[in-house]
């Protein structure tokens, strides 16, 4: 698949990592920074999202998304990202993900609008039910984007370049490369954020902000066959 990632925040809370152990598949372990285990909501918009070789379809290939992620190693030593629910507002896409990449996607209801100098977005999303989105993220961008410091906590959460699923009927794990360029991160002024993403996936809502604010204007990736991962 080809696609490109445009306007993301990432927000993220540390958990102690047993909270996150306990839901993750065998053959997973999770990945920890300074002894936390991290979970982030990652709110952003695709574009031209298509398979290879071919062109983007005009109302199918762009679209909202909205996912809650953790970070993990898998068997083969491989760091990558687990993700608990991805909600994206296009039901093709949707299915698409669910079928071929083992994914937990949802369909939602999602709006983004962006604009101004410096970039401000506004996001809205609702999953479920016939009313329409309500506000959910607002985010400026507060500065230049650098990519992030080798070894910091930035580069733990952002640069991650495997994707895992797991086929619970089969209890298979797939791992599957994700290709793009280091990300340009940028300070972030928050205005708004939600987490009813915790709720939803069975956690408990955190009593704080995030502890990890960065944003980027985005990457062109490329995502690669998912192949099974040996897990004994």
């Amino acid at each position: 698949m080809r696609q490109r990632w445009r306007d993301l925040l990432f927000l993220h809370w540390p958990l102690p990592p047993e909270v996150i152990q306990n839901r993750l598949p065998a053959g997973l372990k999770v990945d920890t920074y300074g002894g936390d285990a991290y979970l982030g909501v990652v709110p952003f918009s695709m574009e031209g999202v298509r398979p290879a070789r071919l062109p983007a379809v005009p109302g199918l290939s762009s679209f909202g998304e909205l996912n809650l992620r953790t970070y993990v190693v898998g068997p083969d030593g491989l760091p990558g990202v687990w993700f608990f629910s991805l909600d994206a507002h296009q039901r093709v896409a949707v299915w698409v993900a669910r079928t071929f990449f083992a994914l937990p996607y949802h369909h939602a209801r999602i709006a983004v609008e962006t604009g101004g100098e410096p970039r401000r977005t506004a996001y809205r999303w609702s999953r479920g039910g016939p009313m329409p989105p309500k506000p959910a993220f607002d985010w400026t961008l507060a500065g230049p984007p650098r990519p992030a410091e080798p070894g910091s906590l930035a580069a733990f959460l952002a640069e991650r370049y495997v994707l895992f699923s797991h086929r619970p009927r089969s209890d298979r794990l797939y791992a599957g490369r994700v290709d793009h360029e280091p990300y340009g991160l940028c300070p972030v002024e928050l205005n708004r954020h939600d987490t009813a993403l915790f709720g939803l996936n069975g956690f408990a809502a955190p009593t704080g902000p995030p502890t990890h604010v960065t944003a980027s204007r985005g990457v062109d990736v490329a995502i690669h066959p998912l192949r099974r991962v040996t897990t004994r």
